[in-house]
């Protein structure tokens, strides 16, 4: 995902230009990765703009603050708001939206209540690179040697900046060995998730997944897959998965806000089923799609339109 400047970021409540949304060295969260987060997407339409699950993500935002002792003064009204104009102002079509909360400078020290909570919304171009093909095709991805927290460590249903060294060292460890990105186990050897995406596999005419709980985070996307999948007469069944299964798998795929629902064709070097994207796969792609195109009723209001909030 290649960043490209935007005219202007929401920072603290005002919108300012891209190069000037800076902070010091010694901001807390730079040491002790005192920081959550968020990542949306924004899809161009025959109506203009729409984020894809907005209250979703702004709730989890706050639930991932309160979890990690960061309040904030904002409502979750107020923050869905600044989304919004931030992509009417960027004058986006289509764009990826980061909203982080971190702590800012003021102590240096693990504890972080001397610290001044900050917020910024910035939102940019999507590009990247060979999407469409990788929603077609698949990835190849193998088992990772590092595992998921045990849940007396790290609050694995936070959005938490500093749980994602984790996620860093899964998919360079990936890249390493020629995959496209890794799965990772819990601490009992049970499949958690990939490095920032969740998953889902076939089996039997089954969609299976991890539980909350089984140190995953509880992706908007997956939500929107479980809703998906409901709708078209899937059984679905939310499990521990061991990691046999995905060897054994008819269909696994990905989802996240950059996955998008994305396939695997291969896990270890193993074929996933055929080797290619399977008919549960396509279908939960179809709907997923169809409906950010308007082509199926958004029946559940996954939909926002930029236009509404600014009033354009």
């Amino acid at each position: 995902m290649k960043l490209t400047p935007s005219p202007y970021l929401w920072f603290n409540g005002e919108f300012v230009p891209w190069e000037e949304a800076r902070i010091h060295v010694l901001t807390h969260a730079l040491h002790y990765g005192s920081a959550v987060f968020e990542g949306l997407r924004a899809y161009a339409t025959p109506r203009g703009p729409v984020v894809l699950g907005l209250a979703a993500h702004v709730e989890r935002l706050f639930h991932s603050c309160k979890i990690v002792d960061l309040p904030l003064e904002h409502t979750q009204s107020a923050i869905s708001a600044a989304i919004l104009e931030t992509v009417h102002r960027n004058r986006h079509p289509a764009c990826y939206i980061r909203p982080l909360v971190f702590r800012g400078y003021g102590a240096l020290g693990v504890y972080s209540a001397e610290c001044p909570i900050e917020i910024a919304i910035a939102t940019f171009p999507w590009v990247k690179s060979e999407e469409a093909e990788s929603l077609e095709t698949g990835i190849d991805v193998g088992v990772s040697s590092w595992r998921r927290m045990a849940p007396d460590t790290h609050p694995a249903m936070a959005k938490v900046a500093g749980n994602y060294v984790n996620s860093q060292l899964v998919v360079a460890e990936a890249r390493r060995h020629g995959y496209a990105d890794g799965l990772v186990l819990d601490v009992d050897g049970f499949v958690a998730e990939g490095s920032g995406q969740n998953v889902f596999l076939v089996h039997g005419g089954r969609l299976l997944t991890p539980p909350v709980g089984d140190s995953i985070l509880a992706g908007v996307t997956r939500r929107c897959v479980l809703d998906l999948a409901a709708d078209l007469g899937i059984r679905i069944l939310e499990q521990r998965v061991a990691r046999e299964l995905l060897y054994t798998a008819d269909e696994i795929f990905l989802t996240g806000t950059v996955a998008e629902i994305t396939p695997v064709r291969s896990v270890d070097g193993k074929p996933v089923g055929t080797g290619r994207r399977g008919p549960v796969t396509q279908s939960l792609q179809k709907r997923f799609f169809g409906t950010l195109r308007g082509e199926f009723e958004d029946r559940r209001g996954w939909l926002t339109p930029v236009r509404a909030a600014s009033g354009t």
